[in-house]
């Protein structure tokens, strides 16, 4: 017993907070495993107490979140990039429309960085998932090295599956553009976790992260 309340109700209270934080998740993967984790241990609450509306309904919950965290996972989804350049009217449209959150992983940029950049040395793609928009990429060659200034994809599709094609899966789509390294500075930890399982490795002395393709 701590501060008067009984280790049970203490597992009631932790699966309650387990289970608010999932709603609060944008990333429908990241719902189904927090909420997953609560119902178990609401599960367990549950008929501890000898609740069984409690237990059984929670435990319902559980056998759902398994279900759909299977079929996410055996789903096999359509990635395809489609190349456009920096001026197409829907390109800037997305941008503009998630530029709020954009801002928050390349605080940096602004899309008249690249207005005098020569339209050759400009690699920008939007990325569909199952034919629906799920991100932008954008960025500028130099040489062989690719300096990224946005790879965002939108909250809803925000797992490894994206990066996974674009930098894994479809590595010739850049090196047939002459392309064998790539480079993106950023200091946001979340998208820093993101390159670094993507395989990127960083560079001390630049600052920066790079991935060889070659």
């Amino acid at each position: 017993m701590f501060l008067h309340i009984s280790w049970l109700e203490w597992i009631g209270y932790a699966s309650s907070v387990i289970v608010a934080i999932s709603l609060t998740m944008s990333s429908i993967i990241k719902l189904r495993w927090y909420n997953l984790v609560g119902g178990i241990i609401f599960t367990f609450y549950g008929f501890a107490i000898h609740s069984l509306p409690v237990g059984f309904l929670n435990l319902f919950i559980v056998c759902t979140n398994i279900y759909y965290l299977n079929k996410i996972y055996r789903r096999k989804e359509a990635f395809q990039l489609v190349e456009v350049t920096p001026t197409d009217a829907y390109f800037n449209y997305f941008l503009q429309f998630n530029m709020p959150e954009i801002a928050t992983y390349f605080p940096s940029f602004k899309l008249n960085d690249i207005s005098d950049v020569h339209s050759e040395h400009i690699v920008s793609f939007l990325l569909l998932r199952d034919a629906m928009p799920a991100g932008v990429f954008l960025g500028t060659k130099e040489n062989e090295t690719l300096q990224v200034l946005i790879d965002f994809v939108t909250a809803p599709y925000r797992d490894l599956k994206p990066g996974d094609f674009i930098y894994k899966k479809n590595t010739t789509f850049f090196i047939e553009k002459s392309i064998s390294k790539i480079q993106i500075q950023t200091n946001n930890k979340l998208h820093i976790g993101y390159l670094q399982k993507m395989g990127f490795k960083k560079n001390n002395t630049l600052n920066a992260y790079f991935l060889e393709l070659i």
